[in-house]
């Protein structure tokens, strides 16, 4: 193998392309281990082909649901949902077994989720309340004033908000329903398929 050493490489007059690696070219690089490869203002680069490595990546990412249907909520009252126990996917980590959410990396983040509801009784209001550092953040209500929900039935919240947070912050959600009957209320999963839910990821950028 041979080594060529120089300042500068460029087209010959009267041309603007230049052709690194011909027909025998399976792999060109460029430096080495701790190199700077440096893109200049102005310069554009284009990508024909198919891009490897580049960018950043949406974790930590997480998705928990309810496995089975868990009761019973009173009326009235914040209670912190801790029945997400079968995780989809976890890929740092990031949510516990007390079904906490602490992101691990400074950024934006997309945090969203469903939870699906059953009353024994007519229902007026039931919220899902995303609490950050343990205090209420976002309050995300499905009401049925106007059309009462009937009773024996099941209704969903679904919900998503993006925030800023620290590498220390913490997320849980809470639920509250009020009804007419201040009967038995359960928060419903299965498992085998999705019907309450909680997730987060990061955004690039």
């Amino acid at each position: 193998m041979s080594k060529l050493e120089t300042n500068t490489i460029d087209t010959i007059s009267g041309t603007n392309t230049l052709q690194v690696g011909d027909g025998n070219v399976a792999t060109i690089n460029l430096g080495k281990s701790g190199d700077t490869i440096n893109i200049p203002s102005g310069a554009t680069i284009t990508n024909s082909g198919t891009a490897n490595g580049f960018g950043g990546a949406n974790t930590p990412a997480f998705l928990a649901k309810y496995g089975a249907t868990v009761g019973s909520i009173s009326e009235a009252s914040n209670v912190k949902l801790t029945g997400f126990n079968t995780e989809l996917y976890d890929t740092d980590n990031t949510f516990s077994n007390n079904s906490k959410f602490t992101p691990g990396v400074a950024g934006r983040y997309y945090i969203y989720g469903a939870i699906s509801n059953y009353a024994g009784s007519t229902v007026q209001t039931a919220s899902a309340y995303l609490y950050k550092n343990g205090s209420l953040f976002a309050n995300f209500e499905n009401s049925f004033e106007s059309a009462v929900l009937k009773a024996n039935s099941t209704n969903t919240v679904n919900w998503s908000i993006t925030d800023t947070a620290d590498s220390d912050d913490y997320y849980e959600i809470y639920f509250n329903q009020n009804n007419s009957g201040n009967s038995t209320y359960n928060i419903y999963g299965e498992s085998g398929s999705m019907s309450t839910w909680f997730g987060a990821y990061k955004l690039i950028g």
